[in-house]
């Protein structure tokens, strides 16, 4: 264990017996580290409570600290009664020990999602959310709630873009970038807009973990859990389905690594359709490939983000987001580098656009 892992768990377990001196068996149970996955929080499991300790480095929503834990709280709230998701059991306020808080979560045990044998198990978890009720327009704060998602997701992907000149790019995938965002730009200004739903907007393979639930008559039945809930909002499930299934999704994470070919791509937007209402799955299928599309510059750009922001110094404030690689351990800074460095590749860049021409003659044809 490393001397960081070893702060982390005196930190939380003096901010548990400060915050919560009730709960004894949080208090006295032991502290367990989680391999560092994901460039936004550290994991600990509490031993034998069946729970983890969820502690933020950073907001990727730039929100203040204790606005990002109840902006989270809210995700794991919402999602979590669809039944593919944890549950929230406790907030921990931002405080000495940790400075931007920490949320107690249920712990999911399971196994890694393997691809593309488990996307039917990802389709019908992410089809539970999208088929949630949408809650009145007074119900859905904290969660974002534009009035145009479209327009908000073009306005983040042009943020985002801003840092692709300084990303030091190959000229033919700064071609290609600038093709797809006039594309994007065209079709917010021309087209109406697709039902919305809460989705989860982070739904990549490795955020879901694979577990198997115990039935009547001795049987088993496996459910894809989705873990990582912090970028909820009331947009186009469209997202979430692109977000499972491109290259830059399902080559991230190690342990659920593969590359997709497109029968598998569109295999997961139909098993998708038969779990939700025939109106939501009519009207999201003509919107599956422009909205892939703009899920991958999503991506795309955050990459060249990364690559920018990640060089800079460790910010001092608890507050909004820090792409800092002094924020994470070095494997996990080199993990991330080089799959950043090849998602702004040549060869990554002609790869996507050509799945997505094929795609769109798959899907057109069908």
């Amino acid at each position: 264990m490393t001397t960081n892992a070893y702060q982390l768990i005196n930190d939380l377990r003096t901010a548990l017996t400060a915050q919560l001196p009730d709960r004894r068996a949080w208090i006295q149970a032991r502290l367990e580290p989680l391999k560092a996955k994901g460039l936004a929080h550290d994991h600990i499991r509490l031993l034998g409570t069946g729970l983890l300790a969820r502690i933020p480095k950073q907001s990727q929503m730039q929100l203040a600290a204790l606005d990002n834990l109840r902006y989270q709280q809210a995700c794991f709230e919402r999602a979590s009664s669809a039944g593919y998701a944890p549950a929230c059991a406790q907030v921990m306020q931002p405080c000495e020990q940790l400075p931007r808080g920490a949320l107690i979560v249920q712990e999911i045990v399971g196994r890694a999602a393997q691809l593309p044998h488990d996307m039917p198990l990802i389709a019908a978890s992410m089809a539970a959310l999208h088929r949630m009720a949408l809650p009145p327009e007074s119900e859905r704060a904290p969660l974002i709630n534009v009035p145009d998602p479209l327009q908000a997701m073009w306005d983040e992907v042009n943020t985002q873009a801003a840092y692709l000149p300084q990303a030091d790019l190959p000229s033919q995938v700064s071609r290609k970038t600038q093709a797809e965002l006039a594309r994007f730009q065209t079709l917010c200004q021309s087209a109406p807009r697709p039902m919305r739903r809460l989705i989860a907007f982070d739904g990549h393979p490795g955020n879901f973990v694979i577990a198997s639930n115990a039935q009547h008559e001795n049987t088993q039945r496996e459910k894809a859990y989705l873990v990582d809930l912090e970028k909820c909002r009331y947009s186009y499930p469209s997202f979430d389905l692109a977000h499972a299934t491109l290259y830059t999704s399902t080559t991230w994470d190690v342990d659920s690594h593969t590359v997709l070919d497109v029968k598998d791509v569109e295999a997961m937007y139909l098993s998708w359709g038969t779990h939700v209402d025939s109106a939501l799955a009519q009207d999201a299928r003509h919107w599956h490939l422009p909205l892939r599309r703009v899920m991958w510059l999503w991506s795309v750009t955050w990459c060249a983000k990364w690559r920018v922001a990640s060089k800079a110094a460790r910010k001092a404030s608890q507050d909004g987001e820090d792409w800092s690689a002094q924020n994470v351990d070095s494997e996990l800074a080199a993990h991330v580098r080089e799959r950043v460095d090849h998602y702004l590749s040549e060869e990554a860049v002609a790869w996507v656009i050509e799945e997505l021409n094929a795609l769109e003659k798959r899907l057109h044809s069908s």
